[in-house]
């Protein structure tokens, strides 16, 4: 095939936009660089776009999931509990990674992919990865600690703080939205346990600009072309 029709089906851009990015001598092919678009391809050489390589979606999977409580964020558990790998059986026909970790007792948006350097990019601190939750807590929370948590809390492997947090019930005060982007094990339940909070319900709600829009609990989709460029080509 043409190459920038290669280009476009790895879900970088159009074929009008990919024949300008070779044009513009930013495309190799094992190794040579490649300014011509109509310059034909199997799709099994090393092709790189700006010294990455790039590969056609159809090799790649992207599965998005709404997990459920008490379900494992591990391909297998020795003792036999629920793994979210059971939700997402029959999404893909190669072997597909949760990409981060959401505990037991959390529910909420989780991707699974064979996609590694994506989940790298993901998983990694610079990249820093929204995450908005829905808390409740076991009492509400009083302003002093609303207002530390903005500050930050010290805990035992560092400064931990939300980029943003509201109440969702006022009368309540158990109920908050939460924004954070660090990907510290456990790092919301710390935050609340540490000013003597118990977290009852957590629940991710959104994941780097992915929502639960239309999918229900226990639920899994595929993400579309849109989903995938904006998570692999955009911070």
């Amino acid at each position: 095939m043409p190459l920038n029709k290669f280009i476009a089906q790895c879900g970088i851009a159009s074929r009008r936009k990919a024949a300008d990015l070779v044009r513009e001598g930013k495309v190799t092919v094992d190794g040579v660089g490649i300014t011509e678009p109509a310059t034909r391809v199997t799709g099994r050489e090393e092709i790189t776009l700006e010294g990455k390589r790039i590969r056609p979606h159809a090799e790649m999977v992207y599965v998005l999931l709404n997990k459920p409580r008490g379900y494992l964020t591990t391909l297998e558990d020795p003792q036999g509990r629920k793994t979210v790998m059971e939700l997402v059986r029959g999404a893909a026909n190669t072997r597909i990674y949760p990409v981060g970790r959401l505990d037991r007792n959390t529910s909420g948006l989780l991707l699974l992919t064979n996609d590694g350097e994506l989940a790298q990019k993901l998983a990694h601190p610079s990249f820093e990865a929204k995450k908005v939750y829905q808390v409740t807590l076991d009492k509400p929370l009083i302003m002093e600690d609303y207002r530390k948590i903005l500050t930050g809390v010290e805990l035992e492997d560092g400064l931990a703080s939300v980029d943003a947090m509201e109440y969702l019930d006022s009368k309540d005060g158990r109920e908050l939205g939460l924004e954070i982007h660090s990907g510290r094990n456990r790092i919301v339940r710390r935050i609340f346990e540490f000013l003597g909070y118990s977290v009852e319900k957590l629940d991710r709600v959104m994941y780097a600009g992915l929502t639960k829009k239309q999918l229900p609990r226990g639920n899994w989709r595929l993400l579309n072309e849109k989903e995938v460029i904006l998570l692999k080509y955009f911070k």
